[in-house]
């Protein structure tokens, strides 16, 4: 069965919530939300597990601020032993319009 990790970045905090900042966040809710499933606190971040044919998807919002937040990818990457290029990285990105989406490979 293949995993798939995807992370949504943010900040943690009421003056981020619903900010463009937190555009991560606020994805990976609505799609929790479309999977019925629900986040729950884990090491590093909150996170909920979705199954969808066949593939099963981590999702992982960081409960550090987005300077640490590699941490959390770190761990939830080898604990549930997922590859590099099964994690996907929702995050906003103040160079492109709002609502405009730009899909890049990065290895690191």
């Amino acid at each position: 069965m293949k995993k798939f990790l995807i992370v949504g970045l943010g900040n943690p905090g009421a003056e981020y919530e619903n900010t463009r900042h937190n555009i991560g966040f606020l994805t990976l809710d609505a799609f929790a939300k479309a999977s019925n499933v629900a986040f729950e606190p884990g090491r590093y971040a909150l996170t909920a597990m979705a199954k969808i044919k066949g593939r099963t998807f981590r999702l992982i919002k960081p409960t550090t601020f987005m300077n640490l937040s590699g941490n959390a990818v770190r761990y939830w990457m080898q604990e549930e032993n997922i590859p590099i290029e099964n994690v996907l990285v929702i995050v906003d990105d103040l160079a492109l319009p709002l609502g405009a989406v730009r899909i890049r490979e990065k290895r690191f």
